[in-house]
């Protein structure tokens, strides 16, 4: 084993000092059973974990904390484990993303305020990912992402069924009668078989993708199933590598580069993932000086395929994706066809090209060739402008209905979620295939969050008559699980006065994806007026995070970050208070 030991590490200022601090330091972490000679300058390397029982994506992270320990040791480290917040979307009210940002400044603070060299970070459901990602970057640390992995596939009546994706499935099956309260109840333990994530393409494997597309989480890692053995196989092979990390000084600035973010966005649109990756992805590129913004996504898709066919957007779960190749054999891919950036620098080391050599695809139906793929170029998330979304909004066109992509149809307005699922059931609701049901009020400082609420079900009336999709339009975000012909993220939102504040009954709204235009077909002066007229929301909220949330947060076009942890703080020691 090579010699770790570096009396100039940064984690020498606490247990290399001199006196009475270095007593203090050592002494304490000596009752936790650890001998005086871990502290002799080896590389300190911290375990972030979100695992709680409160966020049950990240439940199991513990035991993949125990996995990363043994390659800490192997490699001549010394691990340490600290607990993070969870932001578990499936439990929290009224939205994770409220808390994002609060993840991620939590995060940063841990790493920077402790004696660490390196972190690993262990996220599972779909904030906490960008979270950790977010804070980590801020530090400038060496750092590697370990995601905790996707459930097994669930199976119902013989059939595959996916996490989230059938809910809304269930949902309206429940509601035409096709389906018991019963039956419903048996199947939601069928759908959540193990522990793990999402195990459709929704956020949590979207950003388990993205986070290895960057480069930040080890090849192949984003997709083992949480109960695999190669999940803690991967998590100790991380444990070992982040101790070269520090060696080499490679650190997220090295590895967070425009090009990078390109692939993400590239990969991003060939997985078929969730249009939330543009929201986080946007963030964390502020947090490195990475000028990135909504158009980006456009252009960068235009040409690449989705070459992988999993729900929501197609057939098959994380499970058969892992077993046919994963992540490398995407990227493989569009690296032949020219697709992706070859050189830059991930955690291992090693470059995108180096990484991607020896993938292999198996089979043809879950990840398909780039010559013969699943959907074809031009299907992933347009972003649309015009007077609805000045500022940018986005559509993720490979789950939307091709014949609603361009559609004309009169607005009915709902000022936030909770009014349109008060007459959703009515029989008698004024609505009819048509329609474009427009939710307000369920941007980030509007609801507050930015819930993802967007892909409401249809109403009860329009399902029972067999129409399965209408456009919906909103200013907040939809589960990367979910489906439907949804504009999302519809920017400057309606509470701070975008103009979808000024939607009435009976507007004509106009959607035109091939053309990327959402508009109001209001004329210029009447708007105007409407605008005189409107006044803004009260503010509810006078103190505490929520209070602080409402007050810094930017819109969905910046990442829905906070305006003052753009750019980095670095990772200077502390002032020693002993």
């Amino acid at each position: 084993m090579t010699d770790r030991r570096n009396t100039d590490r940064r984690s020498q200022a606490w247990f290399g000092a001199q006196g009475r601090s270095g007593m203090l330091y050592r002494s304490w972490m000596r009752n936790q059973g650890f001998g005086h000679e871990v502290f002799d300058g080896r590389p300190v390397i911290g375990i972030a974990t979100s695992a709680s029982e409160l966020a049950p994506c990240n439940a199991h992270l513990t035991r993949v904390a125990e996995a990363v320990k043994r390659g800490v040791w192997q490699a001549g480290g010394l691990p340490l484990q600290f607990p993070t917040m969870a932001t578990g979307e499936t439990l929290m009210r009224p939205t994770a993303m409220l808390y994002r940002n609060l993840m991620a400044m939590e995060v940063e603070e841990l790493i920077r305020a402790n004696p660490l060299d390196g972190v690993v970070l262990l996220s599972g459901c779909d904030k906490t990912t960008p979270a950790m990602l977010m804070g980590a970057a801020s530090v400038d640390l060496p750092a590697v992402m370990v995601t905790g992995g996707p459930m097994l596939n669930g199976k119902f009546r013989g059939q595959d069924v996916g996490s989230g994706t059938h809910v809304w499935k269930f949902e309206e099956d429940l509601k035409t009668g096709r389906m018991t309260e019963e039956e419903c109840f048996f199947a939601e333990g069928c759908m959540a078989r193990s522990n793990g994530h999402c195990m459709t393409m929704g956020t949590a494997s979207t950003m388990a993708c993205v986070a290895e597309a960057l480069g930040m989480q080890l090849p192949g890692s984003a997709a083992w199933p949480a109960v695999d053995s190669r999940r803690m196989e991967t998590a100790q092979a991380a444990g070992r590598r982040v101790v070269d990390m520090v060696e080499e000084e490679l650190r997220p600035s090295r590895i967070l580069t425009r090009e990078a973010f390109e692939n993400a966005i590239r990969v991003n649109a060939a997985i078929g993932g969730s249009t939330n990756a543009v929201i986080h992805l946007t963030a964390l590129a502020g947090r490195v000086g990475v000028e990135l913004g909504p158009d980006d996504f456009d252009a960068l898709v235009r040409e690449v395929p989705t070459l992988v066919n999993l729900m929501p957007s197609g057939t098959y779960l994380m499970e058969d994706f892992c077993y046919a190749g994963g992540l490398p054999a995407v990227m493989a891919e569009l690296l032949g066809g020219g697709l992706l950036h070859g050189g830059p620098i991930t955690v291992t080391g090693r470059t995108v090209a180096e990484n991607t050599a020896p993938a292999e695809r198996v089979g043809s139906d879950v990840i398909t060739p780039l010559d013969a793929p699943f959907q074809p170029a031009g299907t992933g998330i347009a972003v649309l402008r015009g007077n609805l979304c000045p500022d940018g909004a986005v559509i993720k066109q490979s789950a939307a209905s091709p014949h609603l992509l361009t559609h004309r149809g009169p607005a009915r307005v709902f000022d936030s979620p909770e009014a349109y699922h008060a007459v959703a059931d009515d029989p008698d609701l004024d609505v009819d295939e048509n329609t474009v049901v427009v939710i307000r009020n369920a941007g980030p400082k509007g609801y507050p969050g930015m819930p993802e609420v967007s892909n409401v079900p249809l109403p009860a009336k329009l399902l029972k008559a067999g129409i399965t999709d209408m456009v919906r339009v909103c200013d907040g975000r939809m589960s990367g699980t979910g489906y439907g012909t949804v504009v999302l993220h519809v920017t400057p939102e309606a509470a701070v006065g975008g103009p979808l504040a000024l939607v009435r009954d009976g507007d004509p709204v106009v959607l035109d994806v091939p053309g990327r235009t959402l508009r109001l077909d209001v004329d210029d002066a009447e708007l105007a007026r409407r605008r005189e007229e409107w006044t803004p929301p009260a503010e509810r909220y006078v103190s505490g995070y929520t209070w602080l949330y409402t007050q810094h947060v930017e819109q969905a076009d910046r990442g829905a970050d906070f305006g003052f942890l753009r750019g980095g703080r670095g990772h200077e020691v502390p002032r020693d208070s002993h």
